[in-house]
Formats: structure tokens, sequence, C-alpha cells
């Protein structure tokens, strides 16, 4: 475990102020390509076990069940499907609801909508989480019956982020709430807030990143053995401080792979005289923290989709194959309906 913690903010800022073998491929062989200990010889790019700058489009622009941004995503490792969560539109009435709700409700209310896009691209479906919180990332856990999803939980009603995390099985046109019995709340760390959960699908460990105040030093990855913490045994594998990232910088969600926590970060782009317009190429910017010794191990600016007319990162995610990518998801399209795109980062 590293020891880098005894036992014991934008959009989203204003709110809140298994494979041994696979591992050791990850974090031993690559971790000396990574930008510590002084030691520099790979370019600037490389962050974590990814270059940067080599980026491809995994999929396309694409509408989702409801037509708000795509908060994060997260791949079935084993049926290739991808499974979007956004918070629910406004104005929207779900079945056993007697009046529509605005957005600015369903974002406190926690209220999230789930979109599965099948690997053949055929039609999506979608399931409705109603209380569970902002979504600001997500895991896919594969079973042989299906997908269970690793998400925030116990949404917090003064800003909407989930105070717990839950592992839900994903049922197509159902709508689930956070205090149904069905659901169990797991709090590991109790008294904090805005969890999330990630899956490794690798090594089938859950990261959970959580806050216990304001400011990028307050919030920690913890790492457990996703089958234990399921169980209630919330042993930290590893435990770290999120690093290398500025205060002023929109957390938009992490992803686990190997010995790296990977975070993201950046805002939608402004008009020709705003602080963040297309033809700067954009603030969103890719980092790494060593969860060995919780230093950075590398950061760069997200060059990928630049083109994108309106372009928001949310959200990272590792799509298995042979050789793994990290993700990086952008909203695009016009405002009241949104579209989502994804494209990935090269392995080393």
């Amino acid at each position: 475990m590293a020891a880098t913690k005894p036992k014991r903010l934008s959009r989203r800022t204003l709110l809140l102020t298994g494979g041994s073998a696979a591992v050791a491929l990850s974090g031993g062989l690559l971790a000396g390509r990574s930008l510590l200990g002084g030691a520099d010889p790979a370019p600037s790019t490389v962050v974590g076990a990814f270059d940067a700058a080599a980026t491809r489009e995994v999929v396309a622009p694409t509408a989702l069940a409801n037509t708000t941004v795509a908060q994060s995503f997260a791949f079935d490792s084993e049926r290739g499907d991808l499974y979007a969560v956004q918070i629910v539109q406004g104005g929207l009435r779900l079945a056993d609801e007697p009046d529509r709700v605005p957005a600015d409700e369903r974002g406190l209310l926690g209220d999230l909508c789930v979109t599965r896009i099948p690997a053949d691209r055929t039609a999506p479906t979608s399931m409705y989480l109603r209380g569970f919180g902002h979504g600001v990332s997500m895991g896919v856990q594969p079973t042989r019956s299906g997908a269970l999803l690793w998400v925030e939980s116990d949404a917090d009603p003064k800003t909407g982020y989930g105070r717990a995390v839950t592992r839900v099985a994903f049922r197509a046109g159902t709508t689930l709430d956070s205090g149904h019995p069905s659901v169990r709340h797991h709090r590991p760390v109790p008294g904090s807030f805005a969890n999330q959960p990630v899956y490794d699908a690798v090594t089938r460990r859950l990261m959970v990143a959580y806050r216990t105040g304001s400011g990028t030093g307050a919030q920690w990855y913890a790492v457990y053995r996703a089958d234990d913490f399921a169980a209630g045994r919330y042993d930290e594998l590893y435990a770290v401080r999120a690093a290398g990232r500025t205060s002023d910088e929109t957390f938009q969600g992490c992803a686990l792979y190997g010995d790296h926590v990977y975070q993201l970060t950046g805002n939608e782009y402004t008009d020709a005289d705003g602080d963040n317009p297309a033809a700067s190429g954009g603030n969103a910017l890719l980092s790494a923290v060593d969860l060995r010794t919780g230093k950075v191990a590398g950061r760069a600016p997200v060059t990928a989709a630049a083109d994108l007319p309106y372009r928001e990162p949310e959200g990272l995610a590792v799509l298995v194959t042979d050789r793994p990518r990290l993700c990086v998801g952008f909203a695009t399209g016009a405002a009241g309906g949104r579209r989502f795109t994804v494209h990935s980062f090269a392995p080393l």
C-alpha cells in the first residue's frame, strides 16, 4: 500500500466548495516509463501508461436517451457495450410521477438516466436511477446474466452528489429509487461526500473517489478488491490524495487502470471572446497519479476532437482489448439535444 494516507471547484466546483499478471505488466514494466523520480526520457504527452497525443475516435457523436450532457461512461469489458449516465432532462415526467420535474430539481434530487449503447450500435436502451447522485464517474462489472453498474448513491439534497456508492443491475425500461430495499449503500469512509466509483475490469478492483472537504487536496482515491467491497469488507489496497490538478480546474471524472488513477479536467468551449474558445483547442487536461507513491505520473492537454463545435470533456473509461485504451468522452451538439462521442488514447 502506498504510504501516502494515514488511516484515518465551474459547475461542479461550485457545488462542492484479480489479474495479478496484468497488474505486474501495467504497474511494473510501464511504470519505468512514467514521469516519476526526475528521470524523464519520455515525451511530455505520456500520462501513466498512455500517450495523450495518440488519439482516435471510438464512438461517433451519438444521441443518448435524454437530451442533457453525459456525465460519465464505462464499457462492459465482456460484451463491448457502452453505458453512459446523464442527469435526467428537465420537464420529463416518469411513469409514476404526478408532474413534470424541472432540470434544477432533477440535479439536486440526484436523478440519473443510464443509456446502454450495444457494441453493434443497434437501438440503445435505458433505465432511470432516482436519488443516486451526479454521475461524475461510474463502472460496469460484467456478469453472465448482464451488467452490474457501480454508481454513486444516496444523493445529498443540498448538492445532488452521492454520499455512498452502490452496485445495481442494469434493467432496461425500469426506474429504481435510491431508497429501495434492494439498494445497498456502501460507505467505506463515513462522513465523506461526492463519492464516485470506477471499476477496473482487468484487475477486478473498485476505486472510490471521495471528498472530506473542499479543494483538490481534500479528494482521495481508495482502491479495493471489488468482490470484497460488495460484501462490505472495505480493506484498502491503496489510498492516495488527488494530485496533478489545480483547484480552479473543473474535475470531470477519473478512471483506474493498473497502478495509476487517471484524472480529467476541463470545461466546454466558450465563444471567441470567452476564456476557453474553440480556437484555443480547449482547456481539457489529462493527468495521472501513481497509486504506489502518490506522485503525479504525467499531465498533458487533451487534443482529441478539438474541432467539435461544442466540446465539453465528460468522463474517462478503459476500453479492454488486447491492448487496452484509455478513453475520454465529450458532450457535443446543440443545447437541448446533446450528443456523446468517445475518443481513445493509445497505450505505450
